[in-house]
């Protein structure tokens, strides 16, 4: 027995030790944060219930891949539901509430810059944004017109435009990039891209960059061909210098000046998930982009620059 009662002894002693140093503890008891949060969780019913739900509100990621019509498209996060900042916030009450689910978005796992290179039309068919694409090669006098709509309706839009015109309308291009708006690239001086060669395409894009960095210090990296004219080769063109080519699913033809209610009946009905509205700087847009900005918000939609449009997130 003697030999039994040390032992006896000593786990009396570091007992009494840890009661000392820690008057809460409780070795017997089971719920004690020495077990950890998850041990309470698994036997929370709440918890239980949120984890049981969350597997039904659990959405896929979704691959961006190459439609047959509408060419390179964007992929979408997956969402789910973070079960322990869900239960954090719902504990205080005890009782389930999805407007308290915390989601956290899961990354799919083919991106744009995956896949091979192709234009590309809208965003994601299931993503309720819309971007505005003004395409730039005249057309200055409206420029000021425009920023300052967009500046009051708190709207980004994206410029693509012409080197030549930049060359020569250096500070509204600062003015432009100095807003927040995303600027990208349409070529030198608004060639027909399809009829020229492999060099002459590089050459378009390439001195266009170079002229559009020395004035915002950025490259740009979204590329939209003059008047919508492409072949294969202008688009591998613009993806050798690691760019994406960008057409548009909706077309104001605000280039013929047509009364702002015609222009705006055109692109009523047409506004979608993930639409490319296309437009340039004219007394058309001018006049008419604060009715333009309220149909598309109308309409449920956000409007982002092209690159938020083509992000995976939701």
């Amino acid at each position: 027995m003697g030999k039994y009662r040390k032992y006896v002894n000593l786990c009396v002693f570091l007992l009494l030790v840890a009661m000392v140093y820690d008057v809460e503890y409780n070795p017997f008891d089971i719920n004690s944060e020495t077990m950890g949060i998850q041990t309470v969780n698994q036997s929370d019913t709440l918890y239980m219930e949120i984890r049981e739900k969350s597997e039904d509100l659990f959405e896929e990621p979704q691959n961006a891949y190459i439609d047959e019509v509408w060419k390179k498209t964007a992929g979408r996060n997956g969402l789910r539901v973070n079960v322990e900042k869900s239960y954090e916030k719902m504990k205080k009450e005890g009782i389930f509430d999805a407007s308290l689910l915390v989601y956290e978005q899961v990354p799919p796992e083919v991106k744009l810059k995956d896949l091979p290179a192709s234009p590309i039309y809208r965003g994601h068919p299931e993503k309720e944004m819309v971007a505005f694409l003004i395409n730039v090669s005249w057309g200055a006098e409206f420029i000021p017109e425009m920023l300052r709509i967009l500046k009051e309706n708190k709207v980004k839009a994206t410029f693509f435009i012409e080197g030549k015109w930049a060359k020569d309308n250096a500070e509204l291009v600062k003015m432009i990039d100095e807003q927040g708006h995303l600027i990208g690239n349409h070529a030198y001086n608004h060639p027909d891209m399809a009829r020229l060669s492999d060099q002459e395409n590089i050459d378009q894009i390439d001195q266009t960059n170079q002229i559009l960095k020395a004035i915002t210090g950025e490259k740009p990296t979204w590329f939209a061909p003059p008047s919508g004219s492409f072949n294969d080769r202008v688009v591998q063109a613009a993806s050798n210098l690691e760019m994406e080519t960008i057409l548009w699913t909706v077309d104001t033809v605000d280039w013929k000046n047509p009364s702002v209610s015609v222009m705006i009946n055109r692109v009523k009905g047409k506004i979608h998930p993930g639409a490319t509205v296309l437009m340039h700087p004219t007394s058309s847009t001018a006049n008419g982009l604060d009715q333009l900005i309220k149909l598309v918000k109308d309409s449920g939609y956000r409007i982002g620059t092209i690159d938020l449009l083509l992000s995976e997130e939701r």
